[in-house]
This record gives C-alpha cells, structure tokens and sequence, in this order.
C-alpha cells in the first residue's frame, strides 16, 4: 500500500520541516507551516507522519545511524589510532549532516529572542570577532565557532577535574583551536 498521496509528498515534507526547523527551531515550527511550504494541508502531513517528532525522528535517523556507525569504528580502533580517528570522523559527521546538527541546536537563537536576553546576540558576536582576532577569514571565523561552543558544552559535562584545572585546559585547547601566537 502507498502510503504517497502524491509522488514526492514524503520527501517534500521531510526536506521542507528541515529547513523550517533550520531557521526558526523544532519548537518554533508548526506542522501547519511545513504543511504550507510543501502547499498541503494539515492532514495531508498527517497521511503521511504522525506529528511533528515523527518528522523530527525521521529526519535525524541517518544522522543516528551515522553517529552509531562512527562509534563501531572507534571501537575497534586502539588507543594510538582512537584520538585523530574520532577527531576526523566526527567532523565528517557534523559536516555530512549540518542540518540535522542545525535543528539540534536550532532553539538557541529562539531563546536568545526572549527579552531576558536582550543584546546577548550582539555580545556573543562582537566575543565571536575578538576570538578571530577581528579577522574576517572564514578560518578565524571558524575556529572562533569552535570555542563558542566547544566551551559551554565540556563545561556542562560532570568531569573529575578542579575549577582551576578545567579553566587550564580549556584555555589551551582554546588557544590552540585559535592557532593565536605566543599564547
């Protein structure tokens, strides 16, 4: 049995809930407006998922079995070879799937809209530049990203490390994410 109403309508809904959870966050969508990029209504995406998380699972579920095919690998792999094969691989993985990782981190900018976050945005930018070194190369840029948010997320995690320990080696791994001189 076909589950299509239409050839494509499947896909038409999973790529335009991509970029509508891309721009404006999961929680910022509505399945009404996926239904209005695609041009169906309501109930036609209800043909075919069963509510915005069944979109969201599907749409995330090559990202998974991607994330769960890198953990096979590394597992295999000795402690010599783990470091830069993790290294690698996980960047191809973020780079393959950017969007999913996208929609994973798309509620931030919504939450930053909240007026108990009034100018954030514009401090996180001018902290982005001066981690560049106010470059404007898309290396600096980039390697700024990585600490922005590279940071925040050892930061969250419970390690066995002391407060002046963690601040060492984050500041180091930061410098050298930076490639900054004389650091």
């Amino acid at each position: 049995m076909s589950r299509s109403a239409r050839p494509g309508t499947r896909e038409e809904i999973l790529d335009a809930a991509s970029r509508l959870f891309a721009a404006t966050g999961f929680k910022g969508t509505s399945l009404q407006d996926i239904a209005s990029a695609v041009g169906c209504s309501k109930a036609a995406l209800l043909y075919h998922f069963d509510g915005k998380d069944a979109i969201l699972g599907e749409l995330l579920a090559p990202a998974v079995e991607a994330f769960r095919d890198l953990d096979a690998r590394l597992a295999a792999l000795g402690d010599e070879a783990v470091r830069s094969a993790a290294v690698e691989g996980y960047v191809d993985l973020v780079l393959r799937f950017r969007r999913e990782v996208t929609v994973l981190y798309g509620d931030i900018p919504e939450l930053l809209q909240r007026p108990a976050f009034a100018g954030v945005h514009e401090l996180i930018e001018r902290l982005k530049d001066a981690l560049a070194g106010r470059s404007r190369t898309p290396q600096a840029h980039a390697a700024a990203l990585l600490v922005l948010g590279g940071v925040p997320i050892a930061c969250m995690e419970q390690l066995d490390l002391r407060d002046d320990e963690l601040r060492a080696l984050l500041a180091g791994s930061a410098v050298r994410a930076l490639d900054l001189p004389g650091a």
